[in-house]
């Protein structure tokens, strides 16, 4: 098992590298985990407080089905280690990755009241497992963080439940969680998904500026490439 730890940690290093050079998981934010067996349920997850940009196989800690720690190794589980337990189980998936972008966080918060937003229109979003045309509409649910794990796991595994077709969630003013079958899904995941936040974040400048609408005072605006709810479309009107 430890030549196999040994090389989910290489893989979280070289991760942990990128995503903290492009600004997703700055200080010690974010948390990756993948799955090392199915039965029973074990997971490798970045220990607690470890910088994503330095991470070695001492910041890697099994983990078993209520995301406690198992085996030999020492330290201690990142706080959200249930919710990564909650993902694979539901999802059956290899791999979780969890971001802190700027764009996530505050999309997360501008469409919080909407209970998600959707992103359609756009060609990078065929990134994303099963997804064949850029008429694909994603769905994100926004679910509001909490400190309470259980209670947070528990709305994870609703929210998976009842939007089966979902390939991430976003946390209010936290961040992304998004899966894969293996690590390499994951990532590509994230990539598209920080990617279409980024331009549909940057989409709600332009069309705000544009229509003269409000300029960051409003939380929840309504800019004309946005009007009638959650959606972000690719085309300014």
């Amino acid at each position: 098992m430890r030549r196999r730890v040994s090389t989910i940690a290489r893989q979280f290093g070289d991760i942990g590298r990128d995503f903290y050079a492009r600004g997703w998981v700055l200080g010690t934010s974010g948390n990756f985990s993948a799955l090392v067996s199915r039965e029973p349920l074990t997971l490798a997850i970045t220990a607690s407080a470890a910088s994503k940009g330095a991470l070695g196989i001492d910041d890697i800690v099994l983990i078993g089905p209520r995301a406690t720690v198992v085996g030999t190794r020492r330290g201690k589980p990142s706080a959200e280690a249930l919710l990564h337990v909650n993902v694979a189980r539901n999802r059956r998936a290899g791999a979780v990755l969890h971001t802190h972008s700027i764009w996530s966080t505050i999309l997360s918060d501008v469409h919080a009241a909407d209970g998600g937003l959707t992103i359609a229109g756009y060609e990078m979003l065929k990134g994303l497992e099963g997804v064949t045309t850029h008429e694909h509409a994603e769905w994100l649910p926004i679910l509001e963080n909490d400190q309470d794990m259980e209670r947070l796991a528990h709305l994870v595994e609703v929210t998976l439940q009842r939007f089966p077709a979902a390939h991430a969630f976003l946390l209010r003013q936290h961040g992304l969680y998004t899966w894969g079958d293996d690590l390499a899904q994951a990532r590509r995941h994230v990539e598209i998904l920080e990617f279409l936040l980024e331009a549909s974040g940057r989409l709600r400048t332009i069309a705000e500026t544009h229509t003269g609408g409000s300029h960051g005072t409003d939380k929840n605006p309504r800019p004309a490439a946005n009007a009638g709810g959650a959606r972000i479309h690719h085309e300014l009107s």
